[in-house]
């Protein structure tokens, strides 16, 4: 019985709603064509699906799915009082393109030993589009803790597109194997940490020798660049604090 929403947002503007749909029937917004724009609802499977007939490129977008979803805070006998809040799903990207998908044109996993720590980092280079995603598992269950996913880049002027995704475990799990997956649409596969696809970095003492690659340097010294500087804004408020406190003492 709930009413679906669909929405679309492209790249730098704020989401439009494209449809809901209500009752079976679907609700096409002012501005979008309803006959290019049919929705299914799949009550058994829990689903509903949204299917764009002849995609033009100012199709490219990402769409995202809700709905209303209801809290209730206190119920009476006569009354109830809740709130609601709009569910989003995670979002499908549409990339319209005359260019094929391609696979990675090659992947690894570097690593690094710093005093009491290991980093491995996965580097997928050269695929096409640029959805892609990345994970890293033991021999058991997802990782999500100390792992840090950096944004695709494109390393030359061509269309294709590379990432990195970088994990860091305590040195005494050196003889643990860890995989990192990617899943792109032309390819899945799975990296293992203790193979041949592992290249081990210089043990030197500057740690920024295992990302020369490409723009994964660059990548790293930002995201290093922005912690630093919140640490010493959070720092410069802290003194400020103190300074004002002293004063009104």
């Amino acid at each position: 019985g709930a009413v679906i929403h669909w929405y679309q947002q492209k790249e730098g503007e704020a989401p439009k709603r494209l449809l809901y749909l209500s009752g079976g029937k679907a609700n096409v917004e002012n501005g979008f064509q309803a006959s290019r724009y049919m929705v299914e609802r799949i009550s058994g499977q829990r689903r509903c699906v949204l299917t764009i007939k002849d995609v033009i490129p100012e199709d490219a977008a990402t769409y995202y799915c809700a709905y209303w979803d209801p809290h209730y805070i206190v119920k009476t006998l006569f009354t109830v009082i809740g709130y609601y809040n709009k569910v989003f799903g995670s979002g499908t990207k549409l990339i319209v393109s005359d260019k094929g998908s391609s696979p990675p044109a090659n992947s690894e996993i570097l690593q690094k030993k710093h005093e009491n720590q290991i980093m491995y980092v996965c580097l997928i280079e050269k695929f096409y589009p640029e959805v892609i995603r990345v994970t890293w598992t033991d021999e058991e269950k997802e990782v999500t803790d100390n792992v840090v996913k950096g944004d695709t880049w494109q390393p030359t002027e061509e269309d294709e597109y590379s990432i990195a995704s970088w994990l860091t475990v305590p040195a005494g799990n050196k003889d643990k194997k860890y995989y990192c997956k990617y899943e792109h649409e032309s390819q899945t596969h799975s990296l293992p940490t203790q193979v041949n696809s592992m290249k081990i970095a210089p043990q030197e003492d500057d740690c920024s020798t295992i990302f020369n690659r490409g723009n994964l340097m660059y990548h790293l010294t930002h995201r290093t660049a922005y912690l630093v500087y919140i640490i010493l804004l959070l720092k410069s408020s802290m003194y400020c604090l103190i300074i004002l406190f002293f004063i009104y003492r």
